[in-house]
Order: structure tokens, then C-alpha cells, then sequence
């Protein structure tokens, strides 16, 4: 009886987060857009912002702590609030257009944003995927949002008050605001920017109130008493009333890259006469449903949390730039032509970080918008002559290599069709033998194609990471050749490239090296050099981007063992570094020596597929030990919640495609090396019907290691997955210990595809 008694007593105590019972039509609410937000330049967290907006939607609100024109626009450790701002903004390190906020107040009016701060508190802050609510202590004012793709509506709960007031600002750098008072009606534009834009660029918007209000004008810091109307660097509109307590004053807001018309049609379109609770739960729909793709069971409650919103952040990017006219037809202000064309059109993300995960999320699980996206870039490439690597909205001037090639090809060996892929192929040769302006095309082409690699001493940087990238996106090229069905003679030039990583392998160290012009590795040699000749990393992290031929560079290593050994020596090594190419411990480094994990850093893409590649060598328990550590470690739904910049969904697709049990390598690629599932049951519903059921019923802390598994009920001994069998529907059982099963996976038949292999 006492034993049984202690047992209910320490049943009792057990955390009550133990496992999760998840709402399954109600997932939006396990989101914590907070995740990331806790970030600084010198060290980031996730470097994300609470995004109040829809999946993939044109416009995001954000609450305001950051000064205007900064790229930390909300931060977690901030307290106060500036203003609620509508943001197009991929990343702080790239900052924002298309940017104007809206801030309620009372008494007197206070226009700069840092003097009409108020003081703010987590602890009255609510943040949904859907829904934001801040109370403002200064103003004893709440504030409310809830969005739809290119417009929203706010609600502020003011107090009584003889000066009640809503600034409208248009920020500096060039901006416009006319007052319509007769029709409770504000509109304006932005032109605030950070490059990448033409001339004409223009965010507009219009505002409407449910309250007369009387107005002024202002610029700078000062109201124009009566002027309704302003131009100039820097314009704003004031709207003043007088309100009793707990009186709601509502906001209807919409803008478009394309007009004050457009604007006005973007706002009846998609608000209309719905009021702020329809527009919220229409939000929360489209939230639950898009997020009901992925349904896990088995988790604790921070598993589950930290998975759903890792679903949420990548869901964003890129971000429509299209809107619907007066006919219903889809237009588009174009980035790279200033003009208003027909079509789709897509902008913010990077490929040099989005490449490696989140398009293969986005074609397993929303190949419909994978293939707006496809439809996209016809027009990026059509309008401005080069397919973007990095867009915002434009061609921004950053990062390496040709990653477009990946983008483009795996979504149609994924199983795209319906758009014009034989352009899109066309644009692949185009940008694999020219250097185009903005990091589109390929630097150093001429040396690459000449001589196999990039050379160190001809004055182009992060020369060896260009040539890596280049050899993958040169596969990714050679894959679609062959699926278009192209001549031999011109595929086989991409396949020979292909191989063009094992010109920079250097024996004596084992590790991948610049090399000079003439031939020689450049010397002197410290593999923990941050830069230099590699990206935001160092050759312990580069020398595993050979993506699509793995067994080529075991081959180079000297077998699996010595491969392995080279992979556990990442883990093994200490965080040493050589900051000396950026004069500055860059926050990457940091991230990395803090992380516990040796020189495994996790929170910048080059490294992130390595914990998979013990998979090529006989070693695939060593995967399922690495990866359930990175998941258990860099990954809480919390404001630190990430191990480094979140990347527009990149970090996040990496997570839920390790909790599902399995990671696409080399994307352009049929297959995904497995891992180890993190839940005991998680389902996906494909769009074509199917589903992909993942059991791993004895799945715990403790049982990480994958003793066995079935598909569709037969015994399954191989390393990986195929994509186009999943797309068929699955069942995966997976039979999880405590212990390594050292005998599966071990056979050279049991690796996944290498292009050595390839015959």
C-alpha cells in the first residue's frame, strides 16, 4: 500500500509538460512568434521579429521597439514601443521596405518616434500568428492587430480623454500623406528603403477610421496646424479625437507596391465589411489550416511548441509581391523594371540559406506555392535578365554562389509542372557562365570554368566557397538537363563540373583549401580561419559542401572510417577560431564557440545537413546521436529560441524535417537521408490526397537510436527515402531503443545517392 501511495505521490509531481495534448484545430495557438526575437548584432537568437500577418502574405505588422530605419525592429529585451510597423523585411543584416507605422497616444501630441515611446510589458502582450495585443502604459491604451495579406485592421482601446490621438508615420527618406477628413480617410506612401529598388519605388497605403477625428499634417517634428496634405523626406499624419473610457476606435489599413487605387481595391477586397472578430478568425483559419499539413502526437509541450513555430517562421518567405486589379487579374510592380506587369511575383529570401531546406519543405508539403514561386522567378528573370540569389525585392549585392540552379531545378524534379521550366532552364545556363550585376550569375566564372576552381589571389572573396557552391549548383543543372531530355554533349559539361570540388582537396590536411592561380593550395593554412577564402564559416565547416557527391569525397578522405573520424573530430575539436579576415568576432563566431558542440555551428547554414553524412559511411546511428542532440539543444520555443539568425525559414525547415525523421541533403536529389523522428506519431497530408504517417510509438528522450524500420509494413535497410514513393502515401514505422543498432545501415548498398556512384 505505501509503495503504491508513493508511486500516485510522485505521479503527481511529474511536470506537467511531460507530453502534449495538442489541440489539433487550434495549432495557430501553439505558435510563439517571440520565438528568435531575443537578439543583439553581436549575437542572435533567431533574429526574427512576432510577424502578425498570413502565410506567405505581402504585407507583416510588427510592434516597433527599434529606432526608425533600424534592422532590430523588435527585440525582446526592449521596453518600449515606438510604433506598429508594417514590414517587408527578410532579415535585420538585409533591414526593410515598403515601411510605415501607426501609434496611438493621448495628451500631448508627440510625433519622433523614440519621444512618443511608451513603456511596455511581455507580461500584457499577447502574440499570435494571427493576432498581436500590447497594452501601452505611458497612454493607457490597448492595442490590437489582425491581418490579412496586404491590409489589416487595428483596435485601440483608449481611455477618457479630451486628446486622444493616432500618428501616422511615413518615415524619412521620402514620403507623402493627404488627410481626407470627410471620409475618416488618411492615404500616403513610403518610399524608405535599403537598396535593390528603382527609382519609382513606392509603398502606399490608405487608412480608414470609424471616428470623425480633425487633423494635421507633419514633417520632421513639427505639425503643420491645418495643412492636410505633405510632401517632403519626411511626412506623418496626426488624427486627433476625444474619447471616453474603454472606447475601441478601429483602423482599416491596406497598401500596395502599385497604387493609391490599388491600395483602396486591396482594402475592400479583402476587409470589406468585416469587422475586427471575422478578420481575426478568418486569420486563425487560414493559420490552423495551413498548418494542419504537419500533425505531430507524442511530444512535450516545448517539443510540440517549438515545432509548430518553427512551421510558422517558415512560412513567410518569400513573400507575395502580387496583387489582384479592378479585373481580377494578377499583376505585379516590378523591382527591376519600375513598371506594372502581368503575373507573379515573389521577393525576400536568400538562396545562399533557403536552398539546402526550406524550398524541399515547400515542394513536399506546399508544392503549389513552390510552383507560384517557379512562376516567379520566370518573371524575375524575364524583367531584370538574371534570376535573383538574393531578392529584397530586387537583386541585392550579398552572398555566394549560383543557388538559383538548386531552386529552379529541384522543384521541377520534385514534381513541379505547369510553368515554362524550359525558360527557367535557359536562365540556369545563362546565370552558370556569366557574372551578372548584384551576386546574380556567377563571379569568377571564367576561372571556374577554365580552371575548375576559383582561384585565392585574383581579388574575389570567399573564392573556395564559391567554387563548392558552384560544383552542386552545376549537378543541380546537370539533373534537369537530363530530365528535359537536353543533348548529351551539354549535360555531360555540367556532370564534369560537377566533380570540380576535388580541385580545392587538399591531402595533407584532409580539408577543403583556396588555391592559387598557378595550381598551389595558398599557405600559409589555419583551417579555423573564419572568411577569407570560405562564407561565414571555416573549412571544418565548408569542406562537407559536396552535397550531391558524398561517397566522392569519402573517397578523397580515405575511406568511411577516416571520414567518420573527420566528422566526430567537428564535435571533438574546441571552439577555436581565427577572426582576423573580419577584424572582429562576427556574431556566426560566437554563436558557435558558445554552442558547446566543439566546432559544429549549427546556427549558420554551410554545416547544417553534416550530422546526416555518418549516413554515407556505415555509421547511421552517429546521425540519429547528433541530431536529436542539435534538436534537444539550439531549439526552444522561447525568445532565445534558435542557436543563431533564424534565415527566412531555413533553420526552421532543417527542424521539422529532423523531427519528421529525415533531411534533404542533396535537394535536387530523389531522395532524404534519414535521421531519427522526434514524436511518436506525426502524419502529413500531402496536397494530392495522400499521407505520410511517421510511428515511432516507443520514441523518448532516452530511446533516440533507430533500431528498425518498416515502410508500408516491409522491412526498410536503407539510409533514405524517396520523395516520388512518399508522394504515393507512406506508412513509417520506426522501432526506437536506447541502444545503437550498429548492424542496419551499415552495407555500401544501404548509403544514399552519391554522384560517383551514379551510373
Amino acid at each position: 500500500m505505501y509503495i503504491k501511495k508513493t508511486l500516485l505521490a510522485v505521479l503527481a509531481f511529474l511536470p506537467a509538460f511531460a507530453f502534449a495534448q495538442v489541440n489539433i484545430t487550434n495549432l495557430a495557438d501553439l505558435v510563439n512568434p517571440l520565438m528568435g526575437s531575443d537578439s543583439k548584432p553581436s549575437l542572435s537568437n533567431g533574429n526574427t521579429y512576432p510577424a502578425i500577418a498570413l502565410p506567405w502574405g505581402m504585407n507583416t505588422w510588427t510592434p516597433q521597439t527599434g529606432k526608425m530605419g533600424s534592422g532590430w525592429q523588435y527585440t525582446y529585451n526592449a521596453d518600449k514601443i515606438l510604433g506598429f510597423k508594417q514590414t517587408h523585411q527578410p532579415s535585420p543584416w538585409m533591414n526593410d521596405y515598403g515601411q510605415f507605422s501607426i501609434f496611438p497616444e493621448t495628451g500631448k501630441i508627440k510625433l519622433e518616434d523614440t519621444e512618443r515611446a511608451s513603456w511596455f510589458s511581455h507580461k500584457a502582450e499577447v502574440s499570435k500568428p494571427y493576432y498581436y495585443s500590447v497594452y501601452l502604459a505611458d497612454y493607457d491604451i490597448t492595442t490590437e492587430i489582425t491581418p490579412t495579406e496586404r491590409a489589416a485592421i487595428f483596435r485601440f482601446t483608449f481611455p477618457k480623454s479630451d486628446s486622444s490621438h493616432i500618428v501616422i508615420d511615413a518615415f524619412d527618406k521620402g514620403s507623402y500623406v493627404k488627410i481626407i477628413p470627410g471620409e475618416n480617410k488618411i492615404v500616403g506612401y513610403s518610399t524608405r528603403n535599403s537598396g535593390a529598388v528603382p527609382a519609382n519605388f513606392k509603398n502606399y497605403f490608405v487608412i480608414y477610421t470609424d471616428k470623425p477625428f480633425t487633423a494635421s499634417a507633419w514633417h520632421g517634428k513639427d505639425v503643420d496646424e491645418g495643412k492636410l496634405e505633405y510632401t517632403g523626406d519626411h511626412a506623418g499624419a496626426v488624427i486627433s479625437f476625444k474619447t471616453t473610457k474603454g472606447e475601441a476606435v478601429h483602423l482599416r489599413v491596406a497598401s500596395s507596391f502599385i497604387s493609391l487605387e490599388q491600395a483602396e481595391l486591396n482594402l475592400k477586397r479583402e476587409v470589406g465589411n468585416d469587422d475586427f472578430g471575422a478578420t481575426k478568425q478568418k486569420a486563425k483559419t487560414v493559420w490552423n489550416n495551413t498548418l494542419s499539413k504537419l500533425k505531430v502526437e507524442g511530444g512535450s509541450v516545448d517539443q510540440t511548441r517549438t515545432f509548430y513555430s518553427c512551421l510558422y517562421r517558415a512560412l513567410f518567405f518569400p513573400n507575395r509581391m502580387y496583387e489582384f486589379d479592378s479585373k481580377n487579374q494578377m499583376i505585379h510592380y516590378s523591382p527591376y523594371t519600375g513598371k506594372v506587369l502581368p503575373g507573379y511575383m515573389f521577393a525576400g529570401t536568400g538562396f545562399w540559406d533557403t536552398f539546402r531546406a526550406l524550398y524541399p519543405f515547400l515542394n513536399l508539403v506546399y508544392p503549389s506555392m513552390s510552383k507560384e514561386m517557379q512562376e516567379g522567378l520566370l518573371n524575375d528573370y524575364k524583367e531584370g535578365g538574371w534570376l535573383p540569389e538574393w531578392s529584397s525585392p530586387g537583386y541585392a549585392d550579398v552572398m555566394v554562389g549560383n543557388n538559383s540552379a538548386s531552386v529552379v531545378a529541384e522543384g521541377y524534379l520534385k514534381g513541379g509542372r505547369g510553368y515554362d521550366i524550359q525558360t527557367l532552364y535557359q536562365a540556369l545556363m545563362h546565370g552558370a557562365n556569366n557574372t551578372g550585376p548584384n551576386a546574380t550569375g556567377r563571379r569568377g566564372v571564367e576561372f571556374y570554368n577554365n580552371l575548375g576552381y576559383v582561384p585565392y589571389d585574383v581579388e574575389i572573396n570567399e573564392n573556395a566557397a564559391h567554387t563548392l557552391e558552384y560544383a552542386y549548383d552545376d549537378f543541380a543543372i546537370y539533373k534537369l538537363g537530363k530530365a528535359l531530355n537536353r543533348p548529351a554533349a551539354e549535360t555531360e559539361v555540367y556532370r564534369k563540373r560537377a566533380m570540380n570540388y576535388k580541385n580545392l582537396f587538399d591531402p595533407s590536411s584532409g580539408l577543403m583549401r583556396g588555391k592559387n592561380k598557378d595550381g598551389k593550395f595558398q599557405s600559409p593554412f589555419n583551417p579555423f580561419k573564419w572568411g577569407d577564402a570560405f562564407t561565414e564559416g571555416n573549412s571544418w565547416h565548408y569542406t562537407w559542401s559536396v552535397f550531391h557527391d558524398v561517397q566522392g569525397l569519402i573517397n578523397l578522405m580515405g575511406g568511411n572510417q577516416k571520414f567518420v573520424t573527420k566528422l566526430d573530430s567537428v564535435f571533438i575539436l574546441p571552439p577555436v577560431f581565427d577572426d582576423s579576415y573580419y577584424n572582429q568576432v562576427i556574431h556566426e563566431i560566437r554563436e558557435m564557440q558558445i554552442a558547446g558542440m566543439g566546432q559544429y555551428a549549427h546556427g549558420n547554414q554551410p554545416i547544417q545537413h553534416m550530422v546526416y553524412l555518418y549516413n554515407y559511411a556505415g555509421q547511421p546511428w552517429k546521425t540519429q546521436q547528433h541530431v536529436r542532440d542539435v534538436m534537444d539543444k539550439m531549439y526552444k520555443p522561447t525568445p532565445d529560441g534558435y542557436c543563431g539568425d533564424e534565415d527566412n525559414g531555413q533553420t526552421s525547415a532543417w527542424y521539422i524535417f529532423s523531427a519528421m525523421g529525415f533531411y534533404p541533403v542533396t535537394p535536387a536529389s530523389d531522395q532524404y537521408v534519414l535521421g531519427t523522428p522526434l514524436f511518436k506519431k506525426l502524419t502529413l497530408t500531402l496536397e494530392n490526397g495522400k499521407t505520410i504517417t511517421i510511428n515511432a510509438a516507443n520514441n523518448s528522450a532516452t530511446n533516440r537510436y533507430v533500431n528498425s524500420l518498416t515502410v508500408n509494413g516491409k522491412p526498410y535497410g536503407f539510409n533514405w527515402l524517396s520523395h516520388s514513393a512518399l508522394l504515393k502515401g507512406a506508412t513509417l514505422n520506426f522501432g526506437m531503443s536506447a541502444q545503437p543498432n550498429k548492424q542496419k545501415g551499415t552495407q555500401p548498398a544501404d548509403a544514399p545517392y552519391s554522384l560517383t556512384n551514379d551510373k
